[in-house]
């Protein structure tokens, strides 16, 4: 190919390119809707809350007030956990969960937790200071019906609109998936779990 036909495909890719910005100039102009936005990660996948939290560092970079609640790792210590409670001014970070019901093997100490858990949860959505909040492992409980999936669905049908909400968790309930503006479903293709590793300190938690 001679440098004549270079310039002939580079011309025609930069012709091509200016359609496209234009299209999408054209595209943006009409996505005029601007509200708090009701998120749902779920799936077999890795990856859930570690987007959620991303999502945290993007928010606390515009000058956002995050708020994060922990429904089930009460009793682990992870990386994001030692993060934010080492640097408490840059977001609300609260652990409410007692662990995974194989772990606590207690019904009743799980109901009590998810119900105390959910009562905190409204009150940083109807708290007026707080941009974004994080339900993590939420999916999970609502899963397990340690709390009702009606009442939990009719508060975020009725929540204020001036916040995101994040819930994280595999198994999402249809009733909630039904209410969400955005909806991630992280798919397993490869997990080191199943070659025989462990959970790696910084990647699984």
């Amino acid at each position: 190919m001679t440098e004549a036909d270079d310039t002939g495909d580079y011309a025609r890719h930069n012709a091509r390119m200016a359609r496209v910005a234009a299209a999408r100039e054209k595209m943006q102009a009409r996505r005029t809707l601007e509200r708090g936005l009701l998120i749902v990660h779920t799936g077999n996948g890795k990856g859930k809350s570690s987007s959620a939290f991303g999502m945290a560092i993007r928010s606390i970079g515009w000058g956002l007030k995050v708020a994060i609640l922990q429904y089930v790792k009460g009793k682990w210590e992870t990386g994001e956990r030692n993060f934010f409670e080492a640097h408490p001014d840059l977001a609300t970070f609260e652990v409410m969960g007692e662990g995974f019901t194989w772990d606590t093997q207690d019904r009743a100490l799980d109901i009590t937790a998810a119900r105390a858990a959910w009562e905190r949860s409204k009150q940083m959505i109807l708290d007026p200071t707080i941009d974004f909040v994080i339900l993590d492992e939420l999916n999970i409980v609502l899963r397990d019906d340690t709390l009702p999936i009606a009442e939990i669905v009719a508060f975020l049908k009725e929540r204020p609109l001036t916040k995101h909400i994040c819930i994280t968790g595999r198994t999402a309930k249809p009733e909630l998936l039904e209410i969400a503006d955005l909806i991630t479903d992280f798919t397993e293709v490869r997990h080191p779990y199943k070659a025989g590793f462990k959970a790696q300190r910084g990647v699984e938690y």
